[in-house]
């Protein structure tokens, strides 16, 4: 059995280099609660990487063979909750949470469910298709983080509030990878927002259509601020470092969609991205915003993940 250090030390590697905005926010964290957090990290990247056919996310083609991969992600991932026999490092990082956290099997479930979505080849119709995919591929994960920071399961409330970070996070994403995702045959615009625009999913990519895409991309960044507003009443409940790794990762992602609601059609020119500079300026104005109490936003309206009221 691989020893926690090397774990750890995998893990770190890994989120160094698959997510500059994460590693930047992660080291805010208490040691002992980064470290979980960086091996949390390993094995979400490592099964997006399975199933998009890709390398730290980077270079993704779809596979014809994508039901038998995703069986072997899923049997690797309940061989590593379940028991203790061998598996690859990033699912042994997950065991190594698992083991460390009251982590619900349900949440995890939940993430494999999203790439299940994937591996089938699945499109949104509407808006709830939309934010129900968000919570399967980043919100179940944003729960499990506020578990990594010490949230109880049974908090439903708190943990509703971060799986909102992740819906908006997931939404800045698509929005940032619309072109790049129709490139490789992916699409999670709904269907009833392309036939608005007369657009098909396969004209997506073409730069004669990109103030069509750049008005959805709008959409997303607007849908995804509400979900923004009401994490950051979460994060006030949470441990000072931990508040504010999450409220830098809130301003950086939501620098990022704000870039690319603001360059219109030039957003796909090159991958929008948020400098140095700019990740720095983003955990200052975390450090303010986490010594505020924030305003008691209510949750009515928003979606909300299956299960709960």
């Amino acid at each position: 059995m691989t020893d926690r250090t090397a774990l750890v030390a995998a893990a770190r590697d890994t989120i160094a280099k698959g997510s500059q905005s994460f590693a930047a926010a992660s080291r805010l964290f208490a040691p002992a609660m980064r470290e979980r957090a960086w091996l949390l990290y390993s094995w979400c990247r490592a099964a997006d990487d399975m199933t998009d056919g890709q390398e730290l996310g980077h270079g993704a083609t779809i596979d014809s063979s994508s039901t038998a991969v995703q069986g072997r992600l899923e049997a690797l991932t309940w061989a590593a909750f379940d028991g203790d026999e061998a598996v690859p490092l990033p699912f042994a990082a997950l065991r190594q949470v698992v083991r460390e956290t009251a982590m619900p099997r349900g949440f995890i479930a939940d993430h494999l469910a999203g790439f299940a979505l994937d591996a089938a080849d699945w499109r949104p119709r509407d808006q709830d298709d939309l934010l129900r995919y968000c919570y399967h591929v980043a919100g179940s994960v944003g729960c499990m983080m506020a578990v990594v920071m010490g949230v109880s399961p049974n908090d439903e409330e708190t943990l509703d509030r971060a799986c909102d970070l992740g819906l908006a996070f997931q939404l800045a994403n698509i929005a940032r990878d619309i072109v790049p995702d129709a490139l490789v045959g992916r699409c999670y615009l709904p269907s009833h927002w392309l036939a608005l625009h007369g657009l098909r999913e396969d004209a997506l990519a073409d730069p004669a259509n990109r103030l069509a895409v750049a008005a959805m991309a709008g959409r997303l960044v607007s849908l995804a601020r509400p979900y923004r507003r009401s994490a950051r009443v979460g994060a006030a409940r949470l441990p000072f470092r931990a508040r504010l790794a999450v409220l830098s990762a809130d301003g950086i992602y939501g620098a990022i969609g704000k870039q690319v609601a603001e360059l219109g059609g030039q957003a796909w020119d090159q991958r929008v991205r948020v400098s140095g500079a700019g990740k720095l300026g983003h955990v200052c104005l975390a450090v303010i915003r986490g010594l505020r109490r924030p305003a008691d936003v209510s949750r009515a309206g928003l979606w909300t993940r299956p299960g709960q009221s």
